[in-house]
């Protein structure tokens, strides 16, 4: 029996998605819930596992073909898994016999050879790109942060192999010479192309402001040092200065309901929770996945999730659902040493919380001058929406809950 696979139900934020890889050909057996092809949307990559054990028959749309919810992307014959290998056997035989006389010709590698040199450095979806195609990673210009090969990087190395080339423009390409201004052209991801336009439409819907202030975050260390040991045995996470910055924004939305709103055309939706959208670094580009209901959260719950998150995110298993949402972001530039910025705001959303790298800076208290860690915090709004007062006063409360943080325990 012929079963269908189709792309799965998108959801509404995503209108398409584009054919990344397939890990199977026509007449190869398949088993039930194994990969079949990986399909890169505007913010992830969603796997299709095969639906039953058998033989896929036929692809019906190749690599780098853009497809939408519920097109035919192949058809697997059911039950027939069984007897593929066994055809596969006679041509096998045929060769060998074939190639009997030439004893002295050398022996090609067997398939099950090692991985290529440098696929343990790969994330996991690398590693099986790699491995399935037998690429080797070294051959491959890495995009990645401090030059890391990504999964990205080997479905476009496939791509270009498999493009066929003119001879005369292989022809007239000069030898790299010593000293020579080499350049390279590749193609857009569609991350980058979505990261691209949304960055756009920010910038040309929203009157965007950003205000700045700065925090003494003397206190969150002292408490940090004095619990962060208790803490981690009790919770088996970290306490980290990213709990304390959820909490106190949480709290801060809360007594201004504004900053938590957006706009839809010439209507304000005011929502009545806090899901917090935290900015994490990937190889391919930024996403927010985020945390939803913030507001029930305890700072365990919040270091669990952010950590959960980012590994997610290293190991490219984010799902749509974890990074569609979100009322409000928070973005941290600090980890690669920014001391001052303006975030953009993440449209629908209203508004956003820049932080940044903690200093050591001579301040006054009570007259004297002394050495605390401060650090420079920033919110970019929607002017549309959201006045000036209103930003000033939603940071305001936020640096008086971080140098203050018993105020968040006892929701002041």
């Amino acid at each position: 029996m012929s079963i269908e696979v189709k792309v799965p139900v998108l959801p509404e934020s995503v209108s398409d998605a584009t054919i990344a890889t397939w890990h199977k050909k026509p007449g190869d057996a398949v088993k039930r819930d194994e990969n079949l092809v990986d399909l890169e949307t505007d913010k992830v990559v969603l796997e299709v596992p095969a639906p039953a054990d058998g033989v896929l028959k036929e692809i019906k749309q190749e690599s780098g073909a853009t497809v939408t919810s519920q097109q035919l992307l192949a058809v697997i014959e059911e039950g027939a898994a069984a007897a593929a290998p066994a055809a596969e056997k006679a041509p096998a035989k045929a060769e060998a016999k074939s190639e009997a006389p030439k004893s002295d010709a050398p022996k090609p590698a067997p398939a099950s050879a090692a991985p290529a040199k440098g696929v343990e450095q790969l994330s996991p979806a690398g590693q099986r790109v790699a491995t399935e195609n037998k690429i080797d990673p070294a051959q491959v210009s890495g995009s990645g942060r401090d030059g890391r090969v990504t999964k990205e990087d080997l479905v476009n190395f496939m791509r270009n192999e498999s493009a066929p080339k003119s001879a005369p423009a292989a022809a007239a390409k000069p030898a790299a010479a010593s000293g020579s201004r080499a350049e390279e052209r590749v193609a857009m991801t569609r991350m980058r192309t979505k990261i691209a336009e949304r960055l756009m439409l920010s910038k040309n819907s929203i009157a965007m402001l950003t205000s700045f202030n700065e925090i003494n975050l003397a206190k969150v260390a002292a408490m940090r040092k004095e619990l962060g040991e208790q803490f981690e045995k009790a919770n088996s996470i970290k306490l980290g200065f990213m709990s304390f910055f959820v909490k106190a924004a949480v709290e801060a939305l809360k007594r201004h309901p504004i900053v938590n709103a957006s706009v839809d055309g010439g209507d304000i939706i005011y929502h009545g929770y806090q899901d917090i959208s935290v900015a994490v670094s990937t190889d391919k580009g930024l996403v927010t996945p985020v945390i939803r209901d913030a507001q029930n959260l305890g700072f365990a719950d919040i270091e669990k999730s952010i950590a959960a998150f980012a590994k997610k995110a290293r190991e490219g298993g984010l799902t749509l659902d974890d990074l569609s949402g979100g009322t409000f972001t928070i973005t941290n530039g600090g980890t690669f040493g920014s001391l001052f910025s303006t975030p953009i705001v993440n449209p629908p959303q209203s508004a956003i919380l820049g932080m940044h790298t903690i200093k050591e800076r001579a301040i006054v208290e009570n007259g004297q001058v002394v050495a605390a860690p401060m650090m420079y915090v920033a919110i970019s709004y929607d002017h549309r929406i959201i006045d000036g007062k209103d930003a000033v006063l939603f940071l305001v409360d936020i640096k008086n809950q971080l140098e203050n943080p018993q105020r968040m325990l006892l929701g002041m």
